[in-house]
């Protein structure tokens, strides 16, 4: 399976299984898992055709790990804006988490912290690394630090999904440090 199509059946299986399974007729369990063979068929009836093996395929090449299989079912990982509950348990994070951005969000994170906006969660990362990638997909990265330490003992809850990406409900700027301005 070639890179082109691999990244265009990841990005329809993000579409539907995190924000518009309506779209093609899916409708995902409480905890947004649905059978795969449902999903293909859905699919198929709206014009996308994708076999069990390139599913397989998305689902172990991606870096991120944005999807999870259960037996005959599937996931996305996080990041939906549909109602779904992931089972995640309340986790004790890391002193520091890290969260990729670009600079022309800066001035509105300074001020609001950083928002789930349409999205159930603020994702953020466990390494410098990831959070530089995750930035770079809208130019050229800034990554700031969260004091998850500090956030948790004042209360803030967090979970960590099965791909390892940290969930929050939001970050008050109080507890972002931004790089220094050059």
């Amino acid at each position: 399976m070639d890179e082109q199509r691999t990244v265009k059946v990841s990005k329809y299986l993000s579409k539907h299984l995190r924000h518009q399974p309506e779209r093609i007729g899916l409708t995902l369990d409480e905890g947004g898992w649905v059978e795969i063979d449902t999903l293909i068929a859905a699919a198929a009836a709206h014009g996308f055709r994708f076999t069990r093996a390139e599913l397989d395929h998305v689902v172990a090449a991606n870096d991120k790990r944005r999807f999870a299989i259960d037996g005959t079912r599937i996931r996305a990982s996080q990041g939906h804006s549909i109602d779904v509950d992931l089972g995640l348990a309340p986790a004790t994070p890391p002193p520091y988490l890290y969260h990729g951005t670009v600079t022309r969000f800066l001035d509105a994170i300074r001020t609001e912290g950083l928002r789930a906006m349409n999205r159930h969660d603020v994702h953020l990362s466990p390494d410098r690394e990831t959070a530089t990638r995750v930035g770079a997909r809208r130019g050229r990265p800034v990554v700031l630090s969260v004091d998850a330490g500090a956030m948790h003992r004042d209360g803030h809850l967090f979970h960590v999904s099965a791909n390892g990406v940290w969930l929050t409900k939001a970050v008050p700027p109080e507890y972002l440090r931004f790089p220094e301005r050059h």
